[in-house]
This record gives C-alpha cells, structure tokens and sequence, in this order.
C-alpha cells in the first residue's frame, strides 16, 4: 500500500485554495496600492480596514485548509461572508473590478467547501489517484 503524501487535497478544495491565496494577493495590493493612489472614499478607513480583514482572513482560511482543520466549514462560511461584503463596499465604489471579482468567486468556492463534512475533506484527498 503506497502512502498519500500530506499536501493531497480534493479538486474541490484545492480550487478554494488557489482562490483564497489570489484574493489574499488581490486584496492587499488593492488596499496598499489602488485604493491610496485614488483616495477620497477608497482611502476610507473603514473600506481599507475591510479589504486588510478580508486578504488576511483569506490567507488564515487557505492555511486552515492546508492543513485539513476540523473547523473548516465555519472558517470557510466566515470567509465567504467576509469576502462577500468586500466585494459589495468595492462594486459600491467602483474601479476596483478584480477585487470585486476574486471576492465573489473565493466567497462562492469557500461557501461549497463549508457544506463538506471534516470526513468528506479527508476522504476525498485520499481517494485522488496518484500524482493529482
């Protein structure tokens, strides 16, 4: 019997992954970059305060992920919502289209990942045929 390596995750759960990461990147380079240089309401406090929250919390949830925690159903559902109400403050704005973007499909992804029972996530990793 050939061991599973440790980093083996279902498709499903590595596209939020892939997800989470990117809208952790798009987020903080928004908020640091975008948001500053145009000012006024995208310099907000409030608003910068929500898209540093939402590319933190969507790097803790990829960890989570990472590591099969028992909790990932509320750690995705609270990412989900997180990442929903940034992409409304950023469509609400305007000129911020790929943060609203990544929000709306990392918030979609991490909602299915929620709905999966812990044993499901361990089982599906295991049951990929080698190499995927």
């Amino acid at each position: 019997m050939t061991k599973l390596p440790a980093d083996r995750f279902s498709l499903q759960i590595r596209a939020s992954m892939d997800a989470l990461l990117q809208c952790h990147r798009v987020c903080l380079s928004m908020a640091m970059t975008h948001c500053f240089e145009i000012g006024g309401e995208h310099a907000r406090p409030q608003h910068l305060r929500l898209m540093l929250d939402c590319a933190e919390f969507c790097l803790l949830t990829a960890d989570m992920l990472a590591r099969k925690s028992q909790f990932h159903n509320r750690i995705c559902a609270l990412s989900a919502e997180i990442c929903d109400v940034c992409a409304a403050d950023c469509a609400k704005l305007g000129h911020m289209d790929e943060c609203v973007a990544i929000c709306r499909t990392t918030a979609a992804l991490c909602r299915e990942a929620a709905r999966l029972e812990h044993a499901e996530v361990l089982s599906m990793a295991s049951s990929l045929p080698p190499g995927k």
